[in-house]
């Protein structure tokens, strides 16, 4: 009896090659994921896209951390949007379609962009992990550690920690995962999305902070209750976008007896731990050019008043703006009344506001 065989279509084959080597970040299609899908089931896993095989190993080896990843995935795009909500790249190009086989070049080539989505990456998804821990959403996992120090007199250890050590440990394995693979593109990217997504966790490591909550009479804060709880996420995207203001761009050359990334100006010293490396310029964004991965700023709104990167002189690259009206509809006048309700009244205005040329 021949045994027959089915041959993949080259399209087919090429997209799926690139899906394995070409971003370390293909997993953020994982938002993608419909709402109402539950990872329950090893089969459920051959659903999720963006992942490389050994990804989807630990997909099937963890089922229940699946929803976690997921909703780590939504908060990269969410959040990194958000973060450059005021800048000419505004990381827009994160939104691709599931089955797209690569990034735009701004995320797909070695850029300063490419650096802080890395990053970022890896800080959700540890940090995702880590309150997932804390609020019982995981039963692999529960409280972090209390800290071994002993405490200030009026303080004490208890409430439950986020659980970094977890949340670290299995998000790297996770978002690392693609860059370990032998096809993971040239080894100067994958040193240095590997450097950065050390990067955007050691800047989680440092906003883990201590929390504490007041017990006494009438709120006297006689005794505080306090445990170690990591910072809003908001916060920890900001640290990592002042590291991309500052970022160091690098070559990939011999140090000894292997390659090495090195910045390329001042090659004198190593580069550092904490700090945001790139290998290629970025363009300035000010215009559309596919080859490069810029949308341009043509119809982003601006800010008239503004004299930061928002201002209309800056976002709009010198090309002008047009004004327009909107009207808004406010909650106005609003009562409270005993007890307990509040009205309100719906108030009109008209504002004024600005997008570029």
């Amino acid at each position: 009896m021949r045994s027959s065989s089915h041959v993949l279509p080259l399209g087919v084959l090429t997209a799926l090659l690139l899906s394995q080597v070409c971003s370390g970040i293909k997993w953020l299609a994982l938002s993608h994921a419909p709402a109402s899908l539950h990872i329950n089931q090893t089969h459920h896993c051959k659903l999720l896209p963006g992942m490389v095989s050994s990804q989807a190993q630990l997909c099937r080896s963890n089922l229940e951390l699946m929803q976690t990843i997921i909703q780590a995935a939504r908060e990269v795009k969410k959040t990194c949007q958000k973060t450059f909500a005021d800048m000419r790249w505004n990381c827009s190009s994160i939104e691709i379609p599931s089955d797209a086989p690569k990034y735009r070049p701004d995320l797909d080539r070695g850029t300063r962009e490419a650096a802080f989505v890395y990053a970022l990456s890896a800080a959700t998804i540890s940090h995702t992990i880590a309150r997932a821990c804390t609020s019982g959403d995981l039963r692999l996992c529960s409280c972090g550690p209390i800290p071994a120090e002993i405490p200030e007199p009026g303080y004490r250890w208890g409430g439950c920690a986020d659980n970094l050590h977890y949340g670290l440990m299995m998000g790297s394995k996770f978002s690392d995962a693609p860059m370990k693979m032998k096809r993971a593109g040239s080894h100067a990217n994958k040193l240095m999305h590997l450097h950065n997504s050390e990067v955007g966790r050691q800047a989680l490591r440092d906003a883990l902070v201590m929390k504490c909550k007041c017990h006494g009479v009438s709120g006297s804060c006689s005794i505080r209750t306090c445990w170690r709880g990591l910072q809003d996420l908001r916060e920890i995207a900001m640290d990592l976008k002042t590291k991309y203001l500052s970022a160091t761009k690098v070559v990939h050359r011999p140090m000894g007896t292997r390659k090495q990334l090195v910045p390329k100006d001042i090659d004198i010293r190593p580069v550092r731990e904490n700090e945001l490396v790139y290998l290629q310029s970025s363009p300035d964004f000010c215009t559309k050019n596919d080859k490069q991965g810029s949308v341009g700023t043509q119809d982003r709104q601006c800010n008239k008043t503004s004299l930061g990167s928002d201002s209309c002189d800056l976002m709009c690259c010198g090309r002008g703006y047009n004004p327009y009206t909107e009207k808004l509809v406010e909650r106005c006048h609003c009562k409270y009344h005993w007890c307990c309700y509040v009205t309100c009244k719906k108030c009109e205005r008209i504002v004024e506001k600005y997008v570029c040329k």
